[in-house]
């Protein structure tokens, strides 16, 4: 969502460049981001984060989540002096919404695999009663996309005042996966002992030339979801998961009405469930050394409060760099620390 906000509220919208010359910039940044991937540089850096990183990444994503899911209950709602505030906690659609989270704990601490499922089911059902549920049909036919497929200007995008634009969206897109494929495969158990992803190559292979197709059927953003962390809390571990999702998927688009009654507290509480499941990684963090355990803190607390994964990476690399220099312990790092908060810190001073 990082990228598609950048996309049509900074580029199409304060900048004023046409949306098909803004597709044309995303196609240039996925194809950079694919000879990234193809070269293994991608998954160089991602290999080379440093286990206190890589822990702030995977808490700060399920804290992300957990925030997208308390506010999708009501359970939190935005105020102008505060910022957040507690909603109406005597409101429908916000005990609903905690029903179905302590449903979703209570079922999966009798190791239930089915409890999101049940969860969703049981608080839409009580939705009806309260008028949130409405039946507008089964069956209808997807949105004409011919107008958008194929409208790249590629050859527009090709300026040197989109340079910057173009450097934006290959490293928001890149550090945007990379971050979720990390919060992902760590709580899958998909990490080797030796702190390797074994196969990433071949995920981050897909991610980058979906994002290269993507630009041209006019989408601005092709990544893997946070929200897949879902499925790997009841029990997904393998590329089927991925399969039958996406054929779930295709099929969803012909029943889009019946998915339309699904109100938004009956998800949230599988939200917030992954939210906990994910931040229990912070146990690991050696909070005794404050070189490691400042930048993980960092990493993670900055993800939701800055609603940008590639933010709170960005300021993970940047103080994880700062706190080992001025220590005098910069030999603990690496060329892709330095590397990638260089990288960061190029773009907050000349794009930002």
């Amino acid at each position: 969502m990082g990228l598609n906000a950048f996309f049509a509220f900074v580029v199409v919208g304060a900048m004023g460049i046409s949306w098909q010359t803004g597709m044309g910039a995303i196609f240039w940044g996925a194809v950079g981001l694919f000879l990234l991937t193809l070269f293994r540089i991608r998954y160089w850096m991602i290999s080379n984060i440093p286990f206190s990183l890589r822990i702030g990444i995977t808490s700060g994503i399920g804290l992300f989540i957990a925030l997208m899911g308390l506010k999708n209950t009501g359970v939190i709602v935005a105020n102008k002096d505060t910022l957040v505030m507690i909603g109406d906690l005597s409101s429908h659609g916000v005990l609903l919404g905690i029903l179905g989270f302590f449903i979703i704990t209570v079922l999966s601490s009798r190791h239930f695999h089915a409890a999101v499922l049940v969860s969703i089911v049981v608080t839409s059902c009580c939705g009806l009663f309260f008028g949130d549920v409405h039946f507008s049909g089964v069956y209808s036919i997807p949105p004409d996309i011919s107008g958008v497929i194929g409208e790249v200007d590629l050859s527009g995008a090709l300026s040197l005042e989109l340079a910057g634009i173009i450097f934006s969206f290959m490293l928001i897109n890149l550090f945007d996966s990379s971050g979720t494929l990390i919060g992902v495969t760590d709580k899958a158990g998909l990490i080797d002992s030796n702190g390797k992803f074994p196969n990433m190559n071949k995920a981050l292979c897909v991610d980058s030339v979906s994002s290269v197709a993507g630009a041209f059927i006019g989408t601005s953003s092709v990544t893997a979801c946070i929200e897949s962390t879902s499925g790997v809390a009841v029990g997904g571990r393998t590329g089927l998961t991925a399969v039958v999702v996406g054929v779930m998927f295709l099929l969803v688009m012909f029943f889009s009405p019946l998915v339309a009654m699904v109100p938004p507290y009956a998800t949230a509480g599988a939200l917030i469930f992954v939210g906990v499941l994910m931040t229990s990684s912070l146990a690991r963090v050696n909070w005794d050394d404050f070189t490691e355990s400042v930048p993980a803190f960092i990493t993670t607390v900055m993800m939701p409060f800055t609603f940008s994964i590639t933010e709170g990476i960005a300021l993970g690399f940047m103080s994880y760099c700062i706190m080992k220099v001025c220590t005098g312990r910069w030999r603990d790092l690496n060329l892709c620390v330095v590397v990638v908060a260089t990288l960061f810190a190029l773009k907050i001073i000349l794009v930002d």
